[in-house]
């Protein structure tokens, strides 16, 4: 499960994500507000605004496709439903190995062509 928690270019994670717009494969799902280098632990979390009712979801670093600096976007490999259906965020637990790792399961079964 560790590369669920890389990002697939180095290069992404020596840079700050924070306000770039993140495109599901199927549209846009809201703003990065926090992104973490850490080794074999990164992430993203993305306010969803008034998409999901301002909620917080957390993507595995692995989900992420490509990053277009210029349009200071980030696009990820699954679709708007699944990361809907994502374990909930939770503010205390997110940074916690259990949680991460529930939610990077969730992620890997959800593969890029799973609706």
């Amino acid at each position: 499960m560790s590369d669920m928690w890389a990002y697939r270019e180095q290069d992404w994670s020596t840079e700050s994500l924070v306000g770039f717009s993140v495109q599901a494969s199927d549209g846009g799902i809201g703003k990065i507000d926090e992104a973490s280098n850490d080794v074999g632990a990164s992430y993203i979390v993305v306010d969803t605004g008034p998409w999901i009712f301002g909620k917080k979801v957390l993507l595995p670093a692995g989900v992420i496709d490509r990053v277009d600096r210029a349009e200071e976007t980030v696009y990820v490999s699954r679709s708007k439903s699944q990361i809907k259906d994502s374990p909930e965020f939770d503010a205390d637990e997110y940074r916690d190995v259990g949680y991460r790792d529930r939610v990077g399961s969730y992620y890997e079964m959800q593969g890029p062509g799973a609706m």
